[in-house]
Order: structure tokens, then C-alpha cells, then sequence
């Protein structure tokens, strides 16, 4: 379970405990970074700081914050977004560790969006069969999704984080401060994993974007960080229960199975979110042609993603190809697809082999 202290407005830290063996603490707020060297460890000697070029001034403003105590810490600068998380930019990265000699009591800082600290992690993961990796998202989607639970990984040109490991961070540390210079869609579009801990688990987060969608996506105010709180908890609490994905963490699959055959149509030129919105639409369509889930609800999902700018709708004609991107998906088992879906908000369960009858039916109502 985690364990949340939250104080949306307030100056104090919210710390996040991620439970398991390692367990490890999450912390929320503005201007911690601090907390990064703390992290670290005093027998971290060398570090490599992960970044991409965005994020080249916070590196070095990081770097020497890091290197007071007499630390190496040496920049690795990758490409940004998916062109990251490829086995070439881990070389790389490896290459940099190897002629630094580091060793397994140093230590990997990935400092970047959800790509990065996938990459990162996997690199951190694989050197001398793992190391320690303190993560420091600096986008929405980063922050409440892929820097907390400790997947991850890279893509193959069969597909999206086919290659990856499971390698718990020693801290993640999220810095709301990091999100001020973002651009606004970036922002919304990472939007997406909070709607989805909303209707999978934590319907406060529904009812904060419905009350003032403005002020929930402002990260200077408390709305915004109550969401980001909200999420993180909801992710930490699965993942301190299922930390291989044996069970309960599938349910955090919701509109992904979708929304990485669309990812991996548009050759991963689209934001996750926009791919994962239109997933959980259809998600929310199949639950509904299933029986299971209520007009009201399903319209729910489009009202509150439309309020993010956020796509509902792709091409009709593309789903022959998204139907077999799909069936190759990891999610797949023995060949059969499974979905999760919703009984309600915040009741998810899965749908195994569904007909296909029902998913092209499903896919109609998102059709465009």
C-alpha cells in the first residue's frame, strides 16, 4: 500500500511510499530536487545523468548540485521522446558507464519525460545486472506514470517496449516546478494517465477536472497537484501489490491496448496520451456493447478527454491494421486479446478472447 501525507497547497513534500521489496518513496513538490543527492547515498562515487536536449540547462544546474560531495557525474544527452528508447541510445549510455568504470555501488539520474526515464531505467536494469536509478520526471505523463513502478524499457521495430526489465527506482522525486516552461498541450496530453487513474480507481480526479479543468491542469495550483497526488498514489498502490504484473497491475492497462496499436500506426509521432485517450473511449465503448458499463459513463470519458483537448475518434478504415498490431501485443496471451474494461467508474475487470464481432463494433462508435 502507499502511504500518502498530502498537503496540496502547502510547502512540505508529499511523500508516496511505494511498499515491496525494494520499497521505495515517491515525493511531491516544488523546488525538491535537493532531494535527488539524498537519494543518491553517500557511496554513490559516480553518476551518469540521463537527459534529453530540453533539459540540457536543468542537467547542469543538476550536475553540480550532485557533484558538491566530490561525485563524477557524467551528462549522457539522448534524443527526446520515443527516438530515445532504442537499444542504439542505450549503447550509448553504456559505452559512457564502461569507460567510466562504474561499478555497481554507482549510480544511474535520469532527468526527463517518460521516454527518458523508460530508457534510463532499462540502462540502470542491464549494467552489471543492475544499479541504482534515482528518477526525476519532468512531464505530466513521466510523473504519474512512467517514472513510478519501475517498468522499463526500450522499442523494437515490431513494437513498443517489447525489451525492458523490472527494476524498482531508490526514489523517484517530482518536481512540480519542472512543469512551469511546458507548453500547455504537453501538459494535457499527459493528462490522459490521470483520467485514466480517475476512472479506474480514483474518481475525486474525475470530479476536480469536471468542477475546473482550468485550475486541475494549472501545476501552480493546489487542484493540479491534488490530481498528480491522486494518480501517483493510485499507481504506487497497485504496483507495491503486483510489482511483475502478475494480476491487479494489469488493470493500468486501460485503453493501452488500443491506444499502442495506435502508437505504433502513427510510427510514435503522436503524444501517448492523444493514443491512450482514444483507447480508453474505445475501452469505455466495448464495456458498454458488453453490457457492462452505462451510457452515462461512457460519456463521461468523451466530455471529460474532449475538456483536455484530447482526442476520441480515429480513422474507421484503420482497424484491420490495429487489430493485428494488437494480437502481437505483449498484453496477448496464447494468443488471446485481452482488454480492460469497466463494470463501473473505479470497478475495472478484464475481458479475455472478446469476439471480434464485438470489437469492430466496438471500434465503429469511435470511428471516424
Amino acid at each position: 500500500m502507499s502511504s500518502a501525507h498530502p498537503g496540496s497547497a502547502g510547502q512540505e513534500p508529499t511523500r508516496i511510499t511505494v511498499a515491496g521489496t525494494p520499497g521505495y518513496d515517491i515525493h511531491v513538490g516544488r523546488g525538491i530536487l535537493h532531494l535527488v543527492d539524498e537519494a543518491l547515498g553517500a557511496d554513490v562515487s559516480k553518476v551518469l545523468l540521463v537527459h534529453p536536449p530540453t533539459m540540457g540547462a536543468k542537467a547542469t544546474e543538476l550536475r553540480e548540485l550532485l557533484a558538491r560531495d566530490g561525485r563524477q557525474v557524467l551528462l549522457a544527452e539522448v534524443p527526446d521522446a520515443e527516438s530515445g528508447k532504442r537499444v542504439e541510445v542505450a549503447a550509448f549510455c553504456w559505452q559512457i558507464m564502461g569507460q567510466a568504470d562504474f561499478t555497481r555501488n554507482d549510480a544511474v539520474v535520469a532527468l526527463g519525460g517518460g521516454a527518458t526515464t523508460d530508457l534510463a531505467g532499462f540502462v540502470a536494469a542491464t549494467w552489471l545486472r543492475g544499479v541504482k536509478i534515482v528518477q526525476v520526471p519532468t512531464s505530466v505523463l513521466g510523473m504519474v506514470d512512467a517514472a513510478v513502478g519501475g517498468k522499463t524499457g526500450i522499442n523494437t521495430n515490431e513494437g513498443k517496449n517489447l525489451v525492458g526489465a523490472f527494476w524498482a527506482p531508490a526514489a523517484v522525486v517530482v518536481d512540480l516546478e519542472l512543469l512551469d516552461t511546458l507548453p500547455r498541450n504537453e501538459i494535457l496530453a499527459g493528462f490522459a494517465e490521470i483520467v485514466k487513474a480517475g476512472f479506474i480507481a480514483r474518481p475525486e480526479i474525475l470530479d476536480i477536472l469536471e468542477a475546473d479543468v482550468d485550475a486541475a491542469t494549472d501545476p501552480a495550483a493546489a487542484q493540479f497537484r491534488r490530481c498528480i497526488e491522486l494518480a501517483i498514489a493510485m499507481k504506487a498502490e497497485v504496483v507495491g501489490e503486483d510489482f511483475r504484473e502478475a494480476g491487479l497491475r494489469e488493470i493500468l492497462n486501460y485503453g493501452h491496448t488500443l491506444g499502442h496499436a495506435i502508437e505504433h500506426a502513427e510510427r510514435y509521432r503522436w503524444r501517448h496520451g492523444a493514443a491512450v485517450a482514444i483507447g480508453m473511449v474505445f475501452a469505455a465503448e466495448l464495456s458498454r456493447l458488453a453490457g457492462r458499463l452505462s451510457d452515462e459513463a461512457v460519456q463521461r470519458h468523451r466530455a471529460i478527454l474532449e475538456s483536455l483537448t484530447l482526442p476520441t475518434s480515429y480513422p474507421a478504415g484503420r482497424w484491420p491494421t490495429l487489430l493485428a498490431t494488437m494480437q502481437r501485443d505483449k498484453k496477448t496471451r496464447s494468443g488471446m486479446l485481452r482488454f480492460i474494461v469497466l463494470d463501473d467508474i473505479a470497478r475495472p475487470s478484464v475481458m479475455s478472447a472478446p469476439d471480434e464481432s464485438l470489437l469492430f463494433a466496438a471500434y465503429q462508435e469511435i470511428g471516424d
